[in-house]
């Protein structure tokens, strides 16, 4: 009997009698992320990285939460389990279980390059090793931070010449923190959606230091907003709300913006690389990192990404899962990658 078996409910370890980020209700979950693809109501008690309890407090409503911290043992009915370090986001994490000499890791969703905010990334020995493949095909492989940041703030610089608002499309919990640092160097206000101030506040009532973010309200008067900064979620995206922005130019900030058409599909002003998943490298080079002898690879294109593994010598196999969805759905391939930021 495998110790992380794939069920209708999610990743399901029998002998401890708990689930791993489960996409319907259980008694016991062990949570990665406050991503709404891993994180879901109605379980009865969740356990996470003390980091990420205030998002699932935000997300989740009031409930029974448990928290650890890195590399903090715990033990279910003999199982030891413990969190590290994923890179995703703040708080992410990575599960690993131990039994009777048996190690498994489930990765939840992760990325190899520091972002200076979340807990960097760190490889764990294991003998099974589920692994995301989000972008999991040899197109994708991310620049360094520093070089989209620097497109960013040119960006808005241009923005700000031309008499326009900058807003920046990026996920309310992970990117919206990230790219606040770098925009806040421009020395412009930074304005943002409910949905990013929400998460913002939390945050900076655990003790995060931010910069700083002023919420949008219908009595945010337009001069205020002129030439300024807005961050906002792609539900706002063509929407009556970002209208009052006028003129303004938007930035999409994702990994899907790799490839070329994606600006124009989305008629976005500018698309920004940038993503909180492992590019092709990353994913590689975290899979040999664990020196796992068999690799599962889940939501994304784990098809194409496990293929290779079994190609390269590693025995791998590909999961269906209900996650992925935290952001847009991913957009067609057939086009060549970018080469810069737009």
């Amino acid at each position: 009997m495998p110790l992380i078996e794939f069920t209708d409910k999610g990743l399901y370890c029998r002998q401890g009698d708990f689930y791993i980020d489960p996409w319907k209700p259980v008694n016991k979950a062990v949570i990665t992320h406050a991503h709404s693809d891993h994180a879901r109501p109605g379980s009865k008690s969740y356990l996470c990285h003390h980091f990420t309890k205030p998002l699932l407090q935000l997300r989740l409503g009031e409930n029974h939460y448990e928290s650890l911290d890195w590399n903090e043992p715990i033990y279910m009915n003999g199982v030891k389990v413990s969190l590290h370090p994923a890179g995703h986001i703040i708080g992410s994490a990575q599960v690993r279980l131990e039994y009777k000499e048996e190690v498994w890791v489930f990765t939840g969703d992760f990325k190899t390059e520091h972002d200076g905010l979340s807990t960097p990334f760190e490889p764990v020995k294991c003998n099974s090793f589920i692994t995301e493949s989000t972008f999991g095909l040899p197109i994708y492989k991310w620049k360094p931070q520093e070089v989209l940041f620097n497109g960013m703030k040119t960006w808005i610089m241009e923005n700000k010449l031309a008499g326009k608002t900058s807003v920046f499309i990026a996920y309310s919990l992970g990117k919206a923190q990230r790219i606040l640092k770098p925009l806040s160097e421009t020395g412009l206000p930074i304005f943002a959606h409910g949905a990013v101030f929400n998460v913002h506040q939390v945050l900076i009532n655990s003790g995060w230091d931010l910069p700083l973010v002023k919420r949008i309200t219908p009595e945010t008067t337009k001069e205020e907003l002129k030439g300024c900064i807005v961050i906002a979620p792609s539900s706002a995206e063509g929407s009556p709300w970002i209208k009052r922005f006028s003129p303004y130019g938007t930035g999409i900030c994702s990994g899907w913006m790799q490839v070329r058409g994606n600006v124009r599909r989305k008629n976005a002003d500018a698309g920004f690389v940038i993503s909180d998943h492992a590019d092709w490298d990353g994913l590689l080079s975290a899979v040999r990192a664990t020196g796992a002898e068999k690799v599962y690879a889940t939501h994304g294109f784990q098809s194409a990404f496990s293929r290779h593994l079994n190609e390269i010598g590693i025995e791998a196999a590909e999961v269906k899962t209900s996650y992925g969805n935290e952001e847009e759905e991913p957009p067609t391939i057939n086009e060549p990658p970018v080469n810069s930021v737009a």
